[in-house]
């Protein structure tokens, strides 16, 4: 398509051609239509891309933290400028709905702005000495050039949190996206570049991403990996990372248990539960996917939620009328049709949807599902789409129980005007964040983190740029002359 190039590696400031290399087909999930082609790297351009990782994190750690934050300005600069390109991109590729996009940008361009001031504030400190003329002091410094890998269901997102924070501690970069969301990547790390970024600084390569996650992190050059995924794909870096005794970032799936409580406003938390689940296709790790309502207002839950999930237009995301787009590929379409299948195989109820809409493009009803059983695998494994499963519970300790029952432990949220409620659930959740008549986390300033199976370290906030930092440890005396 005329507005929609072919895109492929950009290794030390150049974009590489397909001489010689293979290319793959990038399909629109909303018409099925091949876009255009992406240009895969070579063993050869890896090693490249390592080479000039190893020269520009030399160079990079020693540009001042000031410098390093003018440029980071500089890029979310450019990035807003280049909004309505970039968010069309991004539809094209991915499905989700324009405004979905340009939001998506929006925050990105928060992101670098946030981390270019922040960059400037990684602290060590001074410790007293124990004798005359001895000093101790602690610095923080960056851990070396970064090896990262994103998903496509965040394809602007997901990249610039790992780019941002590693640029901001004086890191540099080699980013490997997916193959199914690069024009958006590429754009972003064409902006950072055009921004004042050094081409040996920040790489882009694409590929297969077993062989080059392999590749790069076994690598001497490579101090640490970071990756955004399933929790397959995680294990599979995390040990890479044991092997090579890396330190890694894991960010991986969710399956976010909802309390809803009857002392609640039931219209008003429907409204933003449900904009939430449906938000990008509920192809989202934080989405809310397991909904636990009190008995008291169960079915005035239930009748409003559906009643949303009806009328919810779905469409080609570049239709201004769409509030929903396509799912990303067929891989979801399948996976979601088999995981309701078997809810209702095990006697749940289709309150909503439950069904592919259209022959052509990735499409699937907004679904709501109640009296599902508690062996339906939908309440075990993570529903990447827009299902929304709805059960009652009458008891805060009967929900905190089954909201910790997964191996999961990514985000959850609690609805409630009761603060003895929402204390006690929220100290007692086994997640890495959790919403208090909230379902929306990873702004700029704060960090985005797993526990169990869902994660290990940080994105974002103070942590996502101290995970990109080593500490060390001076120990100094001074021989003071008569």
């Amino acid at each position: 398509m005329q507005d929609y190039p072919e895109f492929g590696p950009i290794i030390g400031g150049q974009r590489l051609n397909a001489a010689g290399r293979q290319t793959i087909p990038v399909e629109n999930p909303a018409t099925l239509e091949v876009l255009n082609h992406l240009v895969l790297a070579t063993t050869d351009d890896l090693d490249a891309a390592l080479a000039c990782s190893a020269r520009g994190f030399y160079a990079w750690r020693r540009t001042s933290a000031l410098e390093r934050g003018r440029i980071l300005r500089a890029s979310a600069q450019l990035l807003r400028e280049r909004s309505d390109l970039i968010a069309r991109t991004m539809t094209l590729e991915q499905g989700k709905v324009l405004a979905e996009s340009k939001a998506e940008i929006a925050g990105v361009a928060d992101i670098f702005d946030w981390c270019a001031e922040e960059g400037r504030r990684t602290y060590g400190r001074v410790i007293p000495g124990r004798e005359d003329g001895q000093h101790f002091e602690i610095r923080r410094e960056p851990i070396g050039p970064v090896a990262a890998f994103s998903a496509w269901n965040f394809p602007m997102n997901l990249p610039a949190r790992k780019i941002a924070n590693a640029l901001a501690a004086g890191c540099s970069v080699i980013l490997k996206p997916s193959e199914e969301t690069p024009g958006t990547a590429f754009l972003l790390v064409q902006a950072c570049l055009d921004a004042g970024v050094p081409g040996d600084v920040l790489s882009l390569v694409f590929g297969d991403p077993p062989k080059i996650s392999e590749h790069l992190i076994a690598s001497p050059i490579i101090r640490k990996a970071s990756i955004t995924g399933s929790i397959a794909a995680g294990r599979a870096v995390g040990m890479l990372c044991g092997k090579y005794i890396k330190r890694c970032t894991l960010e991986l799936g969710g399956h976010a248990a909802i309390a809803v409580f009857s002392d609640i406003d039931v219209q008003t938390v429907v409204a933003k539960l449900a904009a939430t689940k449906f938000r990008n296709g509920g192809q989202v790790c934080v989405s809310p996917t397991r909904f636990y309502v009190q008995d008291r207002v169960y079915d005035q839950f239930v009748d409003r939620f559906t009643a949303f999930a009806k009328n919810l237009r779905v469409g080609n995301g570049l239709a201004p009328e769409s509030q929903m787009g396509p799912l990303a590929n067929a891989r979801q379409i399948g996976s979601i049709e088999a995981i309701v299948a078997d809810a209702v195989r095990k006697g749940a109820t289709v309150a909503a949807g439950g069904k592919r809409i259209n022959n052509i493009g990735h499409f699937y009803e907004p679904t709501v599902l109640v009296d599902v059983p508690d062996d339906a695998a939908i309440l075990g494994d993570e529903p990447f789409g827009p299902v929304a499963p709805i059960l009652r519970f009458s008891e805060a300790e009967e929900f905190v129980a089954k909201a910790n029952s997964l191996e999961y432990g990514l985000a959850s949220s609690v609805f409630s005007n009761d603060l003895t409620v929402t204390r006690y659930v929220s100290d007692r959740l086994e997640v890495g964040m959790v919403g208090v008549n909230e379902a929306a986390y990873g702004l700029a300033e704060t960090p985005v983190c797993g526990v169990k199976a869902s994660g290990h370290g940080h994105e974002g906030g103070i942590e996502g740029i101290a995970d990109h930092m080593v500490t060390k440890f001076i120990n100094e005396r001074v021989q003071y002359s008569a």
